[in-house]
């Protein structure tokens, strides 16, 4: 073989050498799992993020997330049970396989185990819904509670069917109705909306009526505290007043007892004195000595003893020589 032979020859086998090599080396990011097929058949063994080799031509593989995730279904059609067709827009629905259940849930689903498992069950889930319940409590009185229903018919079926798949959320937008009743139901929310600015309006009055009531007894009440204290003020001098009179009163009548009773200590010891006193031989004593005090005596050569003048002369008695000798001294 000539040279330039030989450079096709390797320049070809170089060729095949890198498109093998290429169809060998594969990526696989994080977040993934990567599970391989030879020749149709599904390998047990996947592989984690990074750069991975198989065999080209022979082996396939495909990357199945295993983090959060939300898959969206778009415009699904909602029979309800008084026949009107009503359309969901989006329907979204989050959730998230684990790494140990990726082999069995693509053996059984395929790597496509979302469409069966969930899109087609978010519509015969939702159809259940809306045909046991009418517009009216579709699109407004049960809407509230659509999502959560649908969280949980889904997740009580996957925990049989595929376990380690689990639906973290679903969220489900308004409906499309027919232009017709669409309109009806804004003027009906227009009059709902009417009703419930009146009630407010309503409650609003009310509040500030009440509220007015209350100031005028809160008032009153302060009207009628202040006036309390003050009667009880009133009452606390008064009897103030009537304890300080009543203890000056104890006072004066304890001086005018205290002053009565040494008076009549005074009186008593004076008449038990003058009891004492009062005996004969005293009152006769007492008697010459004030006729001694207020008498006239005269003396002469004529006049044997004395002469009291306005009397008889002094009786016999014992103080006799007391009262010579008093009248010896006076003369």
């Amino acid at each position: 073989m000539t040279m330039p032979h030989v450079g096709a020859v390797f320049a070809a086998i170089t060729g095949v050498m890198a498109i093998m090599l290429h169809s060998s080396i594969h990526k696989i990011e994080e977040g993934h799992l990567a599970v391989y097929y030879r020749g149709g058949a599904l390998l047990t063994t996947p592989n984690g993020p990074g750069y991975h080799i198989m065999l080209p031509f022979i082996t396939t593989y495909r990357a199945v997330q295993t983090t959060l995730q939300t898959d969206e279904i778009k415009n699904v059609p909602c029979g309800t049970s008084g026949g009107v067709m009503i359309y969901f827009d989006r329907i979204e629905v989050v959730n998230m396989l684990v790494p140990s259940a990726v082999v069995d849930i693509v053996r059984n689903y395929t790597a496509d185990y979302d469409k069966t498992l969930i899109f087609n069950k978010i519509h015969h889930e939702l159809n259940q819904f809306c045909s046991v319940h009418t517009l009216q409590e579709v699109y407004i009185e049960l809407f509230d509670i659509i999502d959560e229903n649908l969280k949980t018919a889904l997740q009580k079926d996957l925990n049989v069917m595929a376990p380690g798949l689990t639906i973290q959320a679903v969220r489900v937008t308004k409906p499309k109705i027919p232009e017709s009743i669409r309109r009806n139901f804004e003027l009906m929310e227009a009059e709902k909306t009417r009703l419930l600015i009146t009630a407010q309006t309503q409650k609003v009055v009310e509040k500030e009526a009440e509220t007015e009531r209350k100031k005028a007894i809160i008032e009153a009440q302060k009207v009628a505290q202040v006036a309390e204290i003050q009667f009880q003020q009133k009452v606390m001098e008064k009897e103030t007043e009537k304890k300080i009179s009543e203890i000056e009163d104890a006072a004066f009548l304890a001086r005018e007892k205290a002053k009565a009773d040494a008076e009549f200590y005074t009186a008593a010891k004076f008449a038990e004195a003058n009891r004492l006193k009062l005996t004969p031989e005293y009152m006769e004593l007492m008697k010459y000595q004030a006729i001694a005090a207020n008498s006239k005596i005269y003396f002469g050569q004529d006049i044997p003893n004395m002469f009291v003048e306005g009397g008889n002369g002094p009786p016999k008695s014992p103080f006799r020589n007391e009262i010579d000798a008093i009248v010896k001294k006076q003369a």
